[in-house]
């Protein structure tokens, strides 16, 4: 017994020597220890001349930027009950003082009920006046309960430059009212829309744009709107730097017929098309005219199609052109006309025994 007691005291006075040591470390440290101030803050230099624009139009442009909701019903299997459900969030701005707001068609496809949240958190039930799919385009209207919201100052994109900076306003992922500004990456960019028909002259930028911009406004450094964000190219769903919108040139010749009609009133040429399989069989690059509709502005241009001729069939005219566009197939033409209104003046490029023609004419309405 005294000699296992004797093996065991040294190792307890090396612990207690341990406990010593170690309480004289926090007894050290203790006596140490210093009182832990904020750092002294550096006063701030001016804001730059840009720093106050890049404010300044987004205390001013920013109120008017809502976030529209699309609502879905949802059934009860085991009630039966309905409810109403958020099937997703974008953005949008308001158009004029009527309360008129534009928006994506995207934005509220397939929506049963659409409400808009201003930037101060009212809500308000939206009615859809009128959509265009073709260029991912809608119009909602709204009872405006503020006298003091103003709508957007409207630009133009004829004229936007590569290089110039542009504002995106929006609600990227549901974070409401947020700025990005970044410049006019490239011009004359081609997307397609939900259609499949091809939107042209698209505006493509830097500014940061990602899932709930969509449908809110770009703005020029003037403060003025240029285009209307719709759409990323992202293999991750945010943004890569790629980014696009509606030139405002086009959104400002489609709204205001989204609200007199409520749909957009397609351009007429008035002619049929051979469909592109024949024309390729045939050898043929370009819309081939089957047939000129009488009365038709194709008819008043002197256009021919078909002909019929000692059991042989002829070839008219073939589209190769309008204006400063390519038309390569009947697919492409009726892309291209899609950005054509009644009433526009347009030179049809075409193909007559393989002589080139310009032929001018004025579009006019589908009805």
């Amino acid at each position: 017994m005294t000699t296992l007691f004797r093996e065991l005291r040294p190792r307890v006075a090396v612990l207690g020597l341990s406990i010593a040591v170690f309480g004289g470390v926090l007894s050290a440290t203790a006596q140490t220890t210093r009182v832990s101030k904020p750092r002294p803050v550096v006063k701030r230099k001016a804001l730059s001349e840009t720093e106050h624009k890049n404010i300044a139009i987004f205390e001013r442009y920013s109120p008017a930027v809502v976030t529209v909701i699309n609502k879905g019903l949802v059934g009860s299997f085991f009630t039966r009950e309905v409810f109403e459900v958020e099937q997703g969030s974008g953005s949008g701005f308001l158009w004029d003082e009527e309360g008129h707001i534009v928006s994506n068609y995207h934005v509220v496809h397939k929506a049963r009920a659409v409400e808009v949240i201003l930037k101060d958190g009212t809500r308000l039930d939206a009615t859809v006046v009128g959509v265009d799919p073709n260029h991912d385009l809608a119009v909602l209207k709204v009872t405006l309960t503020d006298p003091k919201l103003k709508p957007m100052a409207v630009g133009s994109s004829h004229d936007l430059q590569v290089g110039q900076r542009v504002l995106a306003i929006g609600n990227p992922f549901g974070l409401s009212t947020s700025l990005s500004i970044g410049i006019v990456s490239s011009l004359g960019r081609s997307i397609q829309s939900m259609t499949g028909v091809t939107i042209h002259d698209v505006i493509q930028t830097d500014a940061a744009i990602n899932p709930g911009n969509s449908g809110g406004p770009l703005l020029d450094s003037s403060g003025r709107l240029v285009g209307v964000n719709t759409a990323i190219v992202s293999p991750s769903g945010g943004s890569v730097g790629v980014g696009f919108a509606v030139p405002v040139d086009t959104v400002n010749k489609l709204v205001p017929e989204l609200i007199t009609y409520g749909k957009v009133r397609r351009a007429l040429l008035g002619v049929s098309f051979l469909d592109d399989g024949r024309a390729r069989y045939l050898g043929i690059q370009g819309a081939v005219v089957q047939r000129v509709y009488r009365g038709s502005p194709a008819a008043k241009a002197g256009l021919k199609g078909l002909a019929h001729k000692s059991g042989e069939w002829y070839v008219g005219d073939v589209v190769v052109g309008i204006d400063k566009f390519a038309v390569t197939s009947v697919v492409s033409f009726r892309n291209l006309l899609a950005d054509y209104h009644p009433g526009d003046k347009v030179s049809i490029h075409i193909l007559r025994d393989k002589k080139r023609f310009t032929v001018p004419l004025t579009l006019t309405t589908m009805e």
